[in-house]
């Protein structure tokens, strides 16, 4: 029982690593995005309380959907004629499933682009290209700022990407990972403080709050060991994690950022809201190229550190990691 689940996250990791995610079509992400699409309209109304309830549906319906899935998909894999086949076809249908959850060379891909966008000195398509994968407004955004949003999302991506989903499959197999991801989804589609969604995003928003809260200091602790290893500035690393790590709005997103500041000795800047670190604000293609490769490395180390001990732990003393 403790191997097979640290086997699958482990070939879950190889294949972002190697091959990245399938076309959108395809991935599991967007199919729970156009279902909360069509949920959220339904649970728009003029009374605040009864928008909040709707929002508190949205999240328990997709998470419901999700999950009676996952449930039927077990069992019809559990009905196969060999132990030894079921076992093979199980694993292997977690570990693809597993994948879908975590965003390495997602994140790279995007992270890129903004960087052939500046190279091209196409400022524009920069700004347009991290809008996709941040939340503020990026018309008027110079270069610095530009760089500042992208190494910003790789700090956060790192959490909701990949070692949250990871850490909560630890906890509870594969409905925790799409549980997570749900969630995840939720507050970033709809988990603003705007007119439109503050009402019915609330729920999920809150939800994303309080299942981050846990990876991301652990991440954030993680990151400081990568930057140790890739000889960063890890003990700037550690400061000032802990120094501005509660500046930003989201109570959980500031540690890996402020973390990963630290470590390249430079500041983000989301402006009028937070900065994070002591460095300029002069950011360059190296300080993106870095943030990957801690991205990744943080990655690798989180399985080792943190969710195969999670794993053993929890099969030692009897809790059944059901994949």
């Amino acid at each position: 029982m403790i191997l097979e689940p640290i086997v699958i996250v482990a070939f879950a990791l190889g294949i972002d690593f190697v091959f990245g995610d399938p076309k959108n079509r395809y991935h599991p992400t967007a199919w729970i995005g156009t279902l909360i699409a069509k949920l959220t309209p339904l649970a728009k109304n003029q009374n605040t309380y009864v928008e909040k309830l709707g929002g508190i549906f949205v999240v328990a319906i997709t998470v419901g959907v999700v999950v009676t899935l996952l449930s039927i998909l077990d069992t019809g894999i559990s009905l196969l004629t060999t132990d030894w086949v079921t076992i093979v076809v199980s694993g292997v249908v977690v570990v693809i499933l597993l994948k879908t959850t975590i965003a390495i060379r997602g994140m790279e891909k995007h992270a890129k682009a903004v960087l052939e966008s500046l190279d091209q000195n196409n400022l524009d398509m920069a700004r347009t290209n991290l809008s996709m994968i941040v939340k503020r407004n990026t018309k008027n955004l110079d270069k610095n700022h530009v760089i500042s949003g992208v190494l910003e999302s790789i700090s956060e991506n790192t959490v909701d990407g990949i070692t949250g989903p990871l850490f909560y499959f630890a906890l509870f197999g594969l409905p925790g990972a799409f549980v997570y991801r749900v969630i995840n989804t939720v507050d970033s589609m709809i988990g603003y403080k705007t007119d439109i969604f503050k009402n019915v995003g609330w729920f999920g928003a809150t939800c994303d709050t309080i299942l981050n809260y846990i990876p991301s200091r652990l991440t954030g602790l993680v990151m400081i060991i990568s930057a140790a290893i890739l000889q960063n500035n890890w003990k700037e690393s550690y400061k000032i994690m802990i120094r501005d790590g509660k500046k930003t709005e989201s109570p959980n997103a500031g540690y890996p950022m402020a973390a990963l500041a630290g470590a390249l000795e430079t500041k983000f800047e989301k402006i009028n809201h937070y900065k994070l670190g002591n460095g300029e604000i002069i950011l360059t293609t190296e300080h993106v190229n870095s943030a990957l490769t801690m991205m990744k490395l943080t990655s690798i180390l989180f399985f080792g550190l943190v969710i195969i001990p999670i794993i053993t732990i929890l099969s030692l003393v009897g809790w059944w990691i059901h994949a």
